[in-house]
């Protein structure tokens, strides 16, 4: 099979399509043949400075496609089947050796492409708005970084679920018209407003009582700055970059709570729950009450120029590989 491989961590460049042999199914497992690749974010930092990786590498959270083999033990799925599903490794692949308690079925009505999108956005959001975040009806949610996979995941959930969401990204190039029409309430331009001191006019002085930050760093300085008196966040990732520890001690101030979100560990600890969820999310998207938003595609040969892509921070929505 043709794939997307590293033999070196580092910039986008180290990525390259060669052939590779095909994985085989394993007992309890699924070989998939993928559709549609969705890249995350945990890609890029295997590809930067993943550690302990086996060489060469193919590496990959998230993919969805057709069941071409089960292993031994597995009833849940069968060959012929569109699925969508999540891995530790091998979604730049053409074919993906995943198991079984990660594949979802796929409803008519939910495309490839939109499945790709789907489980880590959705799943993260979930837990960083309900699990761990308490979110209750008619409270108000700060979403950063709203134009990310999970961001826009967050801001659906967020309205359906009757609270007020707030958002930031960028204003310009249509961001906030769509922004508005997913269900946020206000979008914050961080780069025309002080953040905090917008959220807290909005509030009327309050602050937010939930915020979903992806970014941390300074951000995360930003959403304590910006929380209400007993709020909550959820924090979900390092996307800044930034290489300081960002100071919390002021979270005291506000006798608030700062709770970290790791989706995957919550998977291994809560495989149930976790598996119903994604399903239960899954269905929303088929039935239209939730919407995958997607960026743009590229082919899989092209997989440098993917990472590269997603590295700008661009994007609206998830970016796609295509084998």
């Amino acid at each position: 099979m043709k794939a997307a491989m590293f033999n070196t961590t580092g910039g986008p460049e180290v990525l390259r399509y060669d052939e590779i042999a095909d994985p085989a199914v394993r007992p309890g497992g699924v070989l998939l043949e993928v559709r549609a690749i969705g890249i995350q974010g945990g890609d890029l930092i295997n590809r930067r400075e993943g550690q302990g990786l086996d060489r060469p590498h193919v590496v990959g959270y998230q993919a969805s496609g057709v069941v071409r083999e089960v292993g031994e033990g597995v009833t849940s799925v069968s060959p012929g089947q569109r699925v969508v599903a999540m891995m530790m490794k091998g979604s730049h692949a053409e074919l993906a050796s995943v198991t079984a308690r990660k594949v979802w079925a796929l409803p008519d009505t939910v495309s490839f492409e939109d499945a790709a999108a789907l489980p880590v956005e959705f799943g993260t959001a979930s837990d960083c708005l309900f699990e761990f975040g308490h979110l209750s009806p008619g409270e108000t949610v700060l979403v950063q970084a709203g134009s990310g996979g999970v961001g826009l995941a967050a801001i659906q959930l967020a309205k359906a679920a009757g609270a007020t969401v707030l958002t930031t990204s960028v204003a310009a190039d249509g961001r906030e018209e769509r922004l508005l029409a997913l269900g946020a309430d206000h979008v914050v331009d961080y780069t025309q407003v002080d953040v905090v001191a917008e959220v807290l006019r909005l509030t009327d002085g309050r602050g937010a009582d939930l915020v979903v930050d992806p970014i941390g760093g300074r951000t995360l300085e930003g959403s304590i700055a910006a929380l209400a008196y007993r709020g909550r966040i959820s924090w979900i990732g390092n996307a800044g970059r930034d290489v300081d520890p960002p100071k919390v001690w002021p979270l005291m101030e506000k006798n608030g709570a700062l709770t970290a979100v790791f989706f995957a560990m919550e998977q291994s600890r809560q495989p149930q729950r976790t598996y119903d969820l994604i399903a239960d999310l899954i269905a929303r998207v088929g039935t239209g009450e939730l919407k995958a938003v997607l960026d743009r595609s590229f082919a899989l040969s092209d997989a440098a120029e993917a990472h590269r892509y997603v590295e700008t921070g661009v994007a609206f929505g998830r970016v796609l590989m295509i084998p």
